[in-house]
């Protein structure tokens, strides 16, 4: 007979988060959420352009390198729950120009998935063109950038509109994991689009 608990355990366990990074990511940005996501018993998938391991960005400098679980070439929305795209400035610079990245990250929106942005990842997101007429938050310095494309931009640590998640700083990263985490156990949402 399985318990009750049981069961909960084999659905978190079922439940696989991307998250979608290059060199230059603002660690604690990577981690924290990852971290939370692995808490609940899910599992967290670095994707990134390249194989082998990234470099993170930590305190004004190179911080550590992190395992590539896989590339965007070999990652599919359809295989994941969820897609989590920390800041950083190089990191987003480079994915924002990265033509499988933007696939990879509209193809959640198109699934009605949830997707998480913090800091400077949002960057992305404007080039995957799905921030028209979306309400959500960034690092101050891509405000501009976010309002140019349609978005409407507010100053608070986290926001969600249907199932996107948006935060401001690594301060935001315990409200931007709990709504993240919420999200996901929420599952698809219809609202949720392109």
């Amino acid at each position: 007979m399985v318990t009750l608990s049981e069961n909960h355990k084999k659905v978190n366990i079922m439940k696989k988060i991307a998250i979608l990074a290059t060199d230059g990511f603002e660690e604690s940005e990577l981690t924290s959420p990852k971290e939370a996501i692995e808490n609940e018993g899910w599992e967290a998938h670095i994707v990134s352009l390249k194989p082998g391991a990234i470099k993170s960005w930590k305190d004004g400098n190179w911080g550590e390198s992190f395992n590539v679980t896989l590339t965007v070439e070999d990652g599919l929305a359809e295989n994941y729950n969820a897609l989590v795209l920390p800041g950083g400035v190089i990191n987003p610079d480079n994915l924002r120009t990265n033509e499988k990245a933007l696939t990879f990250i509209r193809d959640f929106f198109k699934q009605h998935k949830p997707v998480a942005a913090i800091c400077h990842g949002p960057w992305s997101l404007i080039n995957a063109d799905v921030v028209a007429g979306r309400t959500l938050t960034s690092y101050k310095s891509i405000k501009r950038d976010l309002e140019n494309a349609g978005a409407k931009w507010v100053d608070k640590e986290v926001v969600v509109d249907e199932a996107l998640v948006t935060s401001r700083t690594p301060d935001d990263l315990p409200a931007f994991n709990k709504k993240l985490i919420e999200e996901i156990k929420e599952g698809k949402h219809e609202r949720q689009h392109a």
